[in-house]
């Protein structure tokens, strides 16, 4: 599945809470409080892909969400190992 790299940007900031928390993450904010916040066309892109359900204040992760952030992360690990 292609995404745009808006759409990416959310799984990117779940892999950052995820690696630096050690803790599985399967929900973000959409709103950190500090400046930051989803952009509203990924949100429309994930959403109508299936992927997350949006509410007011999250991006809950299904299933597939889930599964694809986990390979995003394992691919980040074996891309830098060395």
């Amino acid at each position: 599945m292609a995404l745009s790299d808006k759409a990416l940007s959310v799984f990117a900031f779940a892999a950052y809470h995820q690696l630096e928390s050690g803790q599985k993450v399967s929900r973000v904010v959409r709103h950190d409080g500090a400046g930051h916040s989803a952009d509203p066309r990924a949100v429309e892109e994930l959403a109508a892909a299936g992927l997350i359900e949006a509410t007011a204040d999250e991006l809950v992760f299904r299933p597939e969400a889930e599964a694809m952030l986990e390979a995003a992360i394992t691919a980040l690990r074996q891309a830098l190992a060395r």
